[in-house]
């Protein structure tokens, strides 16, 4: 059986990757740090968002 890798994630599940409370995800949402779909009444967040303000920081921190 073939997993593919999650494309999106609840808010609650991208706090919990990036170690932040929701209210933080939700600031990083609203200044466009993450980006999100809706779906429905659902907000999910782009798992690739993830990644990129995560690989942001990484570079940030090594200049």
């Amino acid at each position: 059986m073939v997993t593919t890798p999650k494309l999106l994630c609840s808010v609650t599940d991208a706090a919990h990757s990036l170690g932040i409370g929701k209210t933080k995800t939700y600031q990083l949402i609203s200044d466009g740090s993450l980006e999100t779909v809706s779906i429905g009444t659902r907000r999910l967040v782009k798992v690739a968002s993830i990644h990129k303000l995560v690989e942001a920081f990484n570079i940030g921190a090594a200049a």
